[in-house]
């Protein structure tokens, strides 16, 4: 069956965005369902995109807005657990069950599923756990399935170097918890191109793929790594475990959090990949070759030619 109509779920977040630029610039008309047309109104720029006006996680809702679709790409996902429809059960759970139902009744067999990396539902964490039994959900759901199971993901907008780039200017010394917790981090644009080739590839029906950079990075190495893209000096420590989970539970506690114990526990099973082929043929963008472009803007001398960009001189 060819397709040319795609709902994608989660389409207006960081990962989304990328999805729906991929997809449109593939040709496929992209429905991106939202509660916020204001916060996705990056995407007006698309052309074959269209911004619905819902609440994906009411099951009729789901329905209508999957009839005349030829795929779903499901990408809803929390990092930290909140309360309602931002908790892990609800985020990952339950709406992976109302998908699934959902592509059931209007006859969308074809399911594309944003999972993590070391998803099990004996995971050591409830992000991890609920993950891994939203994948169980949609394993045995009967759809033409394809999961992605990324490492950490970066790009311009993320909530990951970024934050590490805004301590860093604020803090003239960091101390980073789980310094030695790995990841391999992977480029958003990879990602997205992943999620737009595996739906022309009948091949990656029933597979999943574990997505990740070129390189192996602890978190220490990672905050080294911010601190001297943007040219700043700083003390750089690392906090062990005891001091770890005291950071942890302080942080959680504050708004917008940035770390929580639940996190800490995903972070003892190192976001590394057992086979490091990248799916499709894309060759992945390391952070060293992709993250300068936004991150030296943080620089006097990077904000001096972001100037003149704008002012073409």
């Amino acid at each position: 069956m060819s397709i040319k109509t795609i709902c994608v779920i989660g389409g207006s977040g960081f990962v989304g965005r990328h999805v729906c630029a991929a997809l449109a610039a593939r040709g496929y008309r992209v429905r991106v369902p939202t509660r916020s047309a204001e916060r996705s109104k990056h995407l007006t720029t698309l052309p074959t995109v269209e911004l619905l006006a819902a609440d994906v996680h009411d099951a009729a809702t789901l329905k209508e807005l999957f009839h005349g679709c030829d795929a779903v790409i499901n990408l809803v996902g929390v990092l930290h657990g909140g309360r309602g429809n931002a908790s892990f059960n609800a985020a990952h759970v339950e709406q992976a069950r109302t998908v699934v139902a959902a592509c059931r009744e209007t006859g969308v067999r074809r399911l594309l599923h944003m999972s993590a990396l070391n998803a099990a539902t004996d995971g050591p964490s409830d992000y991890l756990r609920s993950k891994g039994e939203a994948e169980t959900i949609v394993r045995a759901s009967g759809l033409e399935v394809t999961i992605f199971r990324p490492s950490v993901i970066f790009g311009r907008e993320d909530k990951f170097l970024n934050t590490f780039a805004a301590l860093i200017k604020s803090l003239p010394a960091v101390i980073v918890p789980a310094a030695r917790a790995r990841f391999q981090p992977v480029y958003v644009g990879d990602v997205a191109q992943a999620f737009a080739e595996s739906l022309a590839t009948q091949d990656s029906i029933g597979k999943h793929y574990e997505l990740c950079g070129p390189t192996v990075y602890t978190l220490k190495e990672l905050v080294q790594f911010v601190a001297q893209t943007t040219g700043h000096c700083r003390l750089i420590f690392g906090a062990d475990t005891t001091l770890t989970n005291i950071m942890a539970f302080a942080m959680e506690c504050l708004p917008g959090k940035m770390m929580s114990l639940d996190n800490v526990r995903s972070m003892t099973v190192d976001s590394v990949c057992h086979d490091c082929t990248f799916p499709f043929g894309i060759a992945p963008q390391s952070v060293e070759a992709t993250a300068p472009a936004w991150l030296a803007y943080r620089t006097p001398r990077g904000r001096y030619a972001a100037f003149r960009d704008r002012t073409q001189r």
